[in-house]
């Protein structure tokens, strides 16, 4: 399986997801960030079933509180996982994976928490923006090492390229993965470059940029 990490930039449409995917069409799985495809979900929903791919991020509905949800649409279109942030982890079945689903700060405020986080094939971490310091950048990347241990399983993760906690004005981009054993098989910290993982031989590749 090829999975397509990116880190797009904060906008209200989803064109830098379908250029990615039209310059990348080999890949399998796309990870993208929280609250990313903001309410294009019937977009996302067609470009998945045009492109044969899965879309594994968050988007948002406003009137709900939190607004934020986790999102995976298999190939087909459908909808397969659409859950509400700070609800217990869920875990889906993709391409014959068991795939779990933390939501950017879940990974540190609950974890994993579900009574299903067994044979975890691969968890995804949906950033929203970027780390608003060095020390949070290194928490969260030690936290997703220990989950990696823990579960034995490989952890994914990536943020949008700008944007900042709360207005804060800083904004260090994030990307990683870590394999099931906790070793780093990426760290990407202010390089918002997109990167494929081949998840059989553990390679990152870096395909032509988007245009």
């Amino acid at each position: 399986m090829k999975i397509l990490i990116i880190q797009p930039k904060l906008e209200k449409t989803i064109l830098q997801l379908e250029n990615e995917l039209r310059n990348n069409p080999s890949v399998d799985v796309v990870v993208f960030p929280e609250g990313y495809l903001n309410e294009n979900i019937h977009q996302a929903r067609d470009l998945a079933k045009k492109t044969d791919t899965v879309l594994i991020g968050g988007h948002r509905r406003l009137q709900d509180r939190p607004k934020d949800r986790a999102i995976i649409i298999n190939r087909n279109g459908d909808v397969i996982l659409d859950r509400v942030k700070y609800s217990p982890t869920s875990f889906v079945i993709v391409e014959g994976l068991k795939i779990g689903h933390i939501l950017c700060d879940e990974l540190i405020v609950q974890g994993i928490r579900s009574d299903e986080a067994n044979d975890i094939d691969l968890i995804v971490n949906p950033i929203g923006v970027g780390m608003f310091s060095h020390e949070q950048f290194d928490e969260w990347i030690n936290t997703a090492q220990k989950i990696a241990t823990a579960h034995e399983t490989m952890i994914i993760g990536t943020s949008h390229a700008n944007g900042s906690y709360r207005d804060t004005g800083v904004s260090i981009p994030i990307a990683y993965a870590i394999d099931k054993d906790g070793g780093v098989l990426f760290i990407s910290k202010n390089d918002t470059r997109t990167r494929i993982l081949d998840m059989m031989t553990k390679e990152i590749s870096f395909p032509q940029a988007a245009t």
